[in-house]
């Protein structure tokens, strides 16, 4: 149990490092401002593109995480992590010596979200192997919660650092920084030993086998069931909105905010770490798919009270809300992984999460990039929280539906509580 307890905290520690993602917004008005600048050596993109490295990285780190799922459950956590954290210093190191915008979409967008992708894959798995069943949301919560809290420091670091060394500076500091840092904690990414139950004591052969035989699915036989796609669009959904707002927040905080926009940011984090460990802990109790309804409910509700906030220009009310969208983002990054074990065994559990994790990748890339154009287009975010509120509550009426119907054809999910 101590050492299961290390690895948790070794997790949530590389998480703390890789969550740097949730703090784009900031880098990103940087980058704007410096276009609107118009000074030579300056960024000289398009508006309507400057969130594209954050999409690209989005969709990367969602299809690497099939990869890196699969190295993971082949040579384990340790190489894994220590391999993401090369890969994302590769990339802030990169995009530290450019203001070219493709430089930034290979750095940022695909050495950073691929490193993002080796790292969060490893952490994961890691930890639940060492608790049981009935632990199992928790766990995954506590250990995805730094990845969601990382913008609670790195938000008003990057603002201090950003202010007196630039933006070139900044990301030069971070790929240092995050080299060192996730290669020491991957030392401590140990799987249990085999012949261990999850209590600590020995099980027979015969066990162990009855329990490595049952719901161990393969990716062949995985995107045959209905299960897996219902549970695809469900995250989809889910996260495709809160990564839209999470993509945007220092922006319509500065409205009103000002310099002081990180706030937002950083107590967005907060909500959305809380999320996680919070879903965790409720979906163990009440079963995930209850979980996943009232989510995807009070995700919408919030979506038509941004659309209010950010028209009111209240400072109050736009960091409220960001930080109830962080809180139920979060939630989904602590049921979907729970939903991959319960449903389909730990053995493959790495590449298998890795699979239905595209669908996050995917929302990312969909959402934030259509909230970028449409800003661009209409100068304002009003478009994008109504079409992303219509969404959500098209996702509870599909969870609550899909539970109740018995002429659906989709074999029904079963509840963990």
């Amino acid at each position: 149990m101590h050492k299961g307890i290390r690895v948790v905290i070794a997790g949530t520690g590389i998480n703390l490092s890789l969550g740097i993602l949730y703090t784009w917004s900031i880098f990103k008005e940087s980058i704007k401002e410096s276009i609107t600048a118009k000074i030579p050596g300056s960024f000289a993109w398009d508006m309507a593109s400057i969130n594209d490295p954050y999409a690209v990285a989005c969709l990367v780190f969602a299809f690497m995480m099939i990869y890196a799922g699969r190295i993971q459950d082949k040579f384990g956590p340790r190489i894994t992590a220590f391999g993401g954290g090369i890969l994302v210093s590769m990339g802030f190191l990169l995009i530290a010596r450019s203001v070219d915008y493709w430089v930034w979409v290979l750095g940022f967008g695909g050495l950073v979200g691929t490193g993002l992708a080796f790292g969060y894959a490893s952490a994961t798995p890691a930890a639940l192997k060492w608790f049981p069943p009935t632990k199992s949301g928790l766990i995954a919560g506590i250990v995805v919660s730094g990845f969601g809290l990382a913008s609670a420091y790195i938000a008003p670091l990057s603002s201090y650092i950003l202010k007196n060394y630039g933006l070139l500076n900044t990301m030069m500091f971070f790929g240092i920084a995050f080299l060192v840092v996730v290669s020491v904690l991957s030392i401590f990414l140990v799987p249990p030993p085999a012949v261990s139950s999850h209590s600590g004591a020995k099980v027979s052969d015969s066990q162990r086998r009855k329990e490595t035989s049952q719901n161990n699915e393969t990716i062949g036989t995985l995107l045959r069931k209905s299960q897996f796609w219902t549970l695809w669009l469900q995250f989809f959904i889910g996260a495709g909105a809160g990564l839209m707002v999470i993509s945007s927040i220092s922006g319509m905080a500065k409205m009103s905010m000002g310099e002081k926009a990180f706030i937002a940011v950083a107590i967005l984090a907060i909500g959305n770490a809380s999320g996680r460990i919070l879903a965790g802990f409720l979906s163990d109790r009440f079963g995930l798919r209850n979980v996943l309804a009232g989510m995807f409910l009070f995700q919408a509700t919030m979506m038509f009270l941004a659309l209010y906030a950010t028209r009111s220009g209240s400072a109050f009310l736009i960091v409220l809300v960001a930080t109830l969208i962080g809180f139920n983002y979060g939630a989904n990054l602590s049921i979907f992984p729970t939903y991959a074990k319960t449903l389909w065994g730990m053995k493959n559990f790495g590449v298998n999460y890795g699979l239905l994790f595209t669908a996050w990748g995917v929302g990312g890339f969909v959402m934030s990039k259509m909230s970028e154009v449409l800003k661009a287009s209409s100068g304002s975010y009003s478009i994008s929280f109504i079409a992303a509120g219509v969404l959500l509550l098209g996702g509870f009426v599909y969870t609550v539906g899909f539970r109740s119907s018995k002429k659906s054809s989709l074999t029904p999910l079963p509840s963990q509580g």
